[in-house]
């Protein structure tokens, strides 16, 4: 395996099923990934997804006891063998979280809720002087589900964090986006349950579609969401396309230059008072 790289999240770079290492930028580190889609199913479809062969719907049943067995490997490699010195550049040879992402949604495995809590008991056994947090990387649609709340809340419980997609806020332009057009009413019920649940941040990938910046028509709409959900999110991590997408729209987009980013950042500061981390 070469180096890991944030232009590079190989779901099967180590031949697991379920476990993968990647360089987050966001995060700042290596991620342990945990993969509960890997039949490469979503119930959205996002224009910019990296995932190959992207199909709608949702994953195989998941074999928990491979999962766990894949985890405790990566694990061992990381904390007690010389995996980060051999895959890590030395600014980020640290492991930051175990995150649930993979190339689908994660919580619409049935397995969900099971999985989080063999994640929290197999980091007590490592016993590790500072964990890493585990996190969930969401699009916030299965929130209204009861075994969907309970796994969150069980990462909540165990000082993790969720990061709930919030792309786009006009129903029709969510729809040219990520394949589904929520009302912003619902994506706000969805998305206080989730910050009721556990620290919940609000994750949004900004681009240019077509050369123009797919913003432009959300440039109010966008902060005055943001300004009903502040009491109970964290804060926003707006972040551009660093991997190119897989998708048939991949030829149209192109990412935003880190000063827009960083502009649009300070507007939403500045009108919500909200944390605003920027990742070109």
């Amino acid at each position: 395996m070469s180096r890991l790289s944030v232009q590079d999240h190989n779901r099967n770079a180590t031949g697991m099923t379920y476990v993968y290492p990647v360089m987050s930028r966001r995060a700042g580190g290596v991620s342990v990934g945990i993969n509960l889609n890997p039949n490469n199913a979503c119930n959205w479809r996002c224009i910019y997804c990296q995932v190959p062969d992207l199909q709608r719907g949702g994953p195989p049943p998941i074999d928990l006891a491979r999962l766990e067995a894949e985890l405790f490997d990566m694990l061992s490699q990381l904390y007690r063998g010389d995996y980060i010195a051999r895959h890590a550049p030395p600014e980020a040879r640290r492991v930051v979280d175990i995150a649930f992402s993979g190339n689908g949604e994660p919580t619409s495995a049935a397995e969900f809720p099971a999985a989080v809590d063999m994640v929290g008991r197999l980091l007590d056994s490592f016993a590790l002087p500072e964990p890493p947090r585990i996190r969930l990387i969401t699009n916030g649609s299965l929130l209204d589900r009861e075994d969907v709340q309970a796994g969150i809340a069980n990462i909540g419980l165990q000082r993790g964090e969720v990061w709930f997609k919030v792309d786009v806020v006009d129903p029709a332009r969510m729809k040219q986006i990520n394949g589904v057009g929520y009302e912003p009413a619902t994506v706000l019920r969805r998305l206080k349950r989730c910050g009721d649940l556990c620290e919940t941040w609000v994750q949004t990938c900004w681009f240019a579609l077509d050369g123009q910046p797919i913003m432009a028509a959300e440039s109010e709409a966008y902060p005055d969401f943001l300004t009903t959900v502040k009491d109970f999110v964290a804060g926003v991590h707006l972040y551009g396309l660093a991997r190119p997408s897989l998708q048939a729209e991949a030829s149209r987009l192109s990412a935003l230059p880190a000063a827009q980013l960083e502009q649009l950042a300070a507007h939403i500061r500045k009108k919500t008072g909200l944390t605003v981390q920027v990742s070109p």
